[in-house]
């Protein structure tokens, strides 16, 4: 039997792996967002890179600015494991180990560069500092060494505890900008409001391939403030069918139960990829494979059995919508996890790549979609609307596209959410991330989307 294994219950067996010997100190927690590190036995000297090398130097308020955008990282989940850390540049690189030297270099995307790029804290030399292991060299420790920074066997000496000591301080160069909403590489996001809280479930990106194995999901009160609830769905040891490609989620809540839908593939080589659905009794998780099996087989309609969406109508009736290539609906049983097969009506619109996503307001229905590939700059929202959940449709034109002025590429595969009791709408999507991203390297924000006194929805402007 499988085990579940939550980021939570991973925690632990993190921190454990990096215990110190006779620890003196609490080991103080990777707060997300714009950080700076400054060397314990070293006050005034900050980790930073130059010419791509890590380094500990003099940063002060009187340094140059590209100093201390130097000296400033942002600290997101684990590239290898969420329950980690991994520091991320301005120009979008990543702070990783490589022959022992820490270097910054672009995510590949490859299990090794993941791994070298993730680091796990325990408690450093004095209370709350963090001493940062790599995840896959708990033996060894991130130290300063002649100001260089490496990453050494540990020694159980006061020298080199103080050396692998670091604070986490405030960021020398503050976040200007407000987007991506959640820290780190994601993308595909799915919006939701539940119990007066909104809900974000991305595909975790960054993977080459886009191979993830497990979803993590966020919740806010204002879009703007995101706290992360860890992984909620782990393919690899919670659906026995699937290992890998954990891509573009859909969360509905129904029957006082919410329903995850999902896409995943075998790792062992098989590119089929599945559409399943895992059911929880909370937002937040943990979600188990509501039926040991699929819900859309791969091959059992043209085009793959990816990214589904789940809309609820007025009377109760939900829908369920899928596909790449081509568009699929099917009205769901009351069960939320089985539906009669020969209901399902393919909806392809002209230029329909993927993503599809349905609402309803004032009586019309709004069928979205993506275009072009996610790998593509030009990768675009079009939408039609209809006088019913499955049409048919009427196409309207694009409505959310790439402003290469501000270096936004790629803006697609968003869901939509109303803020209840209003008519005010939010759409979250993904973009490339900036200034460094590509079709694998993606973050996901949010922005306002409005309508025009004859229902058809305003061009939405991407925003930084």
């Amino acid at each position: 039997m499988r085990r579940r294994r939550s980021a939570l219950a991973a925690l632990p067996l993190a921190l454990s792996l990096l215990a110190l010997p006779a620890p003196t100190a609490v080991a103080a927690e990777l707060p997300s967002g714009a950080r700076s590190l400054e060397a314990v036995n070293l006050p005034g000297r900050y980790v930073r890179h130059l010419d791509y090398l890590g380094r500990v130097d003099a940063v002060t308020s009187g340094s140059p600015a590209q100093v201390k955008q130097d000296a400033t990282v942002t600290v997101v989940p684990g590239l290898a494991s969420p329950s980690c850390s991994s520091f991320q540049a301005a120009n979008g690189m990543f702070l990783r180990h490589r022959d022992w030297r820490l270097r910054l270099e672009a995510n590949t995307g490859t299990a090794q560069f993941r791994e070298d790029a993730t680091f796990c804290a325990g408690p450093g030399s004095v209370t709350g500092s963090v001493s940062l292991a790599p995840v896959n060299a708990p033996d060894r420790r991130l130290r300063h060494r002649d100001y260089e920074l490496w990453v050494d066997p540990y020694q159980d000496t006061a020298r080199f505890r103080d050396d692998s000591s670091f604070r986490l301080t405030a960021p020398w160069t503050p976040k200007t900008t407000r987007g991506p909403v959640v820290p780190g590489l994601f993308a595909d996001p799915h919006i939701a409001h539940f119990n007066g809280r909104y809900y974000l479930y991305p595909t975790t990106d960054g993977y080459a391939g886009w191979a993830s194995p497990h979803y993590q999901a966020f919740s806010s009160t204002d879009l703007v403030n995101w706290t992360s609830h860890g992984v909620v769905l782990d393919l690899r040891p919670d659906v026995s069918w699937a290992d890998d490609s954990a891509w573009a989620p859909a969360v509905a809540a129904k029957n006082g139960r919410y329903y995850l839908y999902f896409s995943g593939g075998a790792a062992s080589g098989d590119t089929a990829k599945h559409l399943g659905v895992a059911v929880s009794d909370s937002p937040t998780g943990p979600f188990r494979d509501a039926l040991g099996r699929p819900l859309v087989r791969a091959g059992s309609h043209p085009g793959q059995a990816i990214d589904p969406m789940v809309f609820t109508d007025d009377d109760g009736q939900s829908y369920l919508y899928w596909g790449n290539g081509g568009a699929y609906v099917a009205p769901l049983n009351a069960d939320m996890v089985s539906f009669d097969a020969t209901k399902v009506r393919t909806i392809t619109p002209p230029g329909y790549r993927e993503a599809s996503f349905v609402f309803k307001r004032n009586g019309t229905y709004y069928f979205m979609w993506s275009e072009n590939d996610t790998r593509d700059e030009n990768y675009q929202v079009a939408y039609a609307t209809g006088p019913s959940p499955v049409g048919p449709w009427t196409k309207r034109g694009v409505v959310l596209q790439k402003r290469l002025e501000l270096g936004i590429k790629g803006t697609g595969h968003h869901s939509v959410v109303r803020a209840p009791g209003t008519d005010t709408w939010y759409v979250a999507y993904h973009r490339f991330a900036v200034p460094a991203g590509n079709g694998t390297n993606r973050e996901v924000t949010v922005d306002r989307m409005t309508f025009n006194g004859d229902g058809t929805i305003s061009p939405i402007v991407p925003t930084l």
